[in-house]
């Protein structure tokens, strides 16, 4: 199993300075990943500072040299794929990469959504979410697409320079509870992110996948890990990554120290 970091950028790791010296931290002391929360508003009792997920993830690509980095996860309802597409693939040269997304439906609990007119409904959000997904894998291919659809257009286009990964950027899709919908949708690309499920939820979930695909060979699990979390029996059900989590107001005082201990000391 490997082992990142999942933090939000806001409050005091909104400063760009800090983030970069936790992700050289991170590096140094063995972590295989550092992963950001993707949120343009938060609940008036978190911190209102937040920082933009994909210009940090850009400054962290430069500073860094292994570890993997993305963002988790990105709601393609309040994104434009090709403004997207382009963004990704360029951090995914200035990381030599080292580029996973995450990709969900976004929720709404601050009104980062409703605020913005951007779109509420769950199902319509799975729709866009469906079409985004399959259209940036076509964006990234560096091939003429042709694409008119419920939610996006892209006619006759042709995004240059292709990803240094191949045969794409690795996207995760977001699963939650006991939805089958989302799990079947991330069965179709690299790998799942559940949200609040325990092992015997995990595993029902990866029956859906391994049904999907026919075997859970290349396909990556990460799950949300804090101290006190069974780990071991999530990887015993298919987990291929622990994300350690943090909560928003966390410092730099509260993570470096757990950073430094390294992920072999964290279970």
């Amino acid at each position: 199993m490997r082992h990142a970091v999942f933090l939000p950028p806001f409050g005091p790791l909104a400063d760009p300075k800090v983030m970069l010296d936790l992700a050289v931290t991170a590096e140094s002391t063995g972590w295989d990943g550092i992963f950001l929360w993707d949120h343009i508003l938060r609940p008036a009792h978190e911190p209102q500072e937040i920082a933009d997920v994909w210009v940090m993830l850009a400054a962290m690509a430069t500073v860094t040299t292994s570890i993997r980095l993305g963002p988790m996860v990105t709601p393609v309802v309040r994104r434009r794929p090709q403004k997207l597409a382009r963004e990704a693939v360029t951090v995914d040269h200035l990381s030599g990469g080292r580029l996973t997304i995450g990709l969900g439906l976004g929720v709404d609990t601050s009104g980062e959504l409703s605020k913005f007119g951007e779109v509420v409904d769950a199902k319509t959000r799975g729709d866009i979410l469906d079409e985004g997904a399959g259209l940036l894998v076509q964006l990234w291919s560096g091939e003429d697409v042709q694409h008119r659809g419920t939610h996006f257009v892209a006619e006759g286009v042709r995004l240059l320079p292709r990803p240094l990964q191949r045969p794409s950027i690795p996207l995760w899709l977001a699963a939650r509870g006991e939805a089958r919908r989302p799990v079947r949708r991330a069965a179709r690309f690299d790998g799942l992110f559940p949200i609040e499920v325990d092992p015997d939820g995990l595993a029902r979930m990866l029956d859906v996948v391994a049904a999907e695909r026919g075997s859970l060979d290349g396909f990556d699990v990460a799950i949300v890990a804090h101290p006190g979390a069974d780990v071991p029996a999530m990887a015993e059900r298919g987990a291929t990554w622990a994300m350690w989590a943090f909560q928003p107001g966390d410092g730099p005082t509260d993570i470096a120290p757990f950073l430094e201990r390294g992920p072999t000391n964290v279970l």
